[in-house]
């Protein structure tokens, strides 16, 4: 009777440590949906157009991949490839842009950064958080500069904070 309790105490130890093993194997992860994604761009739209500027909005997915553009009428036509990139970078560097583009001035030790592809450090791109993880990122172009791009991105940011918390 020993034994087979012995045997049964090593059999679940064993099956915990697997089970631990797997979860260690694997990560979930929590992205924006699609809707959530254009609720945002439309609200940064809105609160830019609201304050005179013609943009374009670009929302990443948590790994940089595209998930909704829009462009105001008279924005730029440099714009909506700007804001794709300041979003890009904000999610890949994990900050904002326009704390980004301080870091990495000319003679800083992070100024290489520059140099990555794709990467542009100017601000207007800002990560998107939920319970502390990174789900997305926002870019806004062609308000006047980018404290202004930023702002108007947060605007959006706070349209779906509420529905971001889980």
């Amino acid at each position: 009777m020993r034994k087979l309790a012995l045997a049964a105490v090593v059999i679940l130890a064993a099956s915990g440590q697997a089970a631990v093993a797997q979860d260690e194997a694997l990560v979930t992860l929590k992205v924006m949906t699609p809707e959530a994604a254009l609720t945002l761009a439309q609200a940064a739209l809105k609160d830019c157009r609201n304050r005179g500027y013609q943009v374009a909005v670009a929302v990443v997915d948590r790994f940089g991949n595209l998930q909704v553009l829009l462009r105001d009428r008279f924005a730029g036509p440099h714009t909506p490839e700007t804001a794709r990139r300041k979003a890009w970078t904000a999610v890949s560097f994990r900050t904002d842009t326009l704390s980004m583009a301080e870091l990495t001035e000319a003679g800083k030790e992070a100024s290489g950064v520059r140099f990555v592809d794709q990467a542009l450090m100017i601000g207007g791109g800002v990560v998107v958080q939920a319970a502390g993880s990174i789900v997305g990122g926002v870019g806004v172009s062609g308000a006047p500069g980018g404290a202004a791009d930023d702002a108007c991105a947060r605007v959006g940011i706070a349209a779906i904070q509420e529905d971001l918390e889980f």
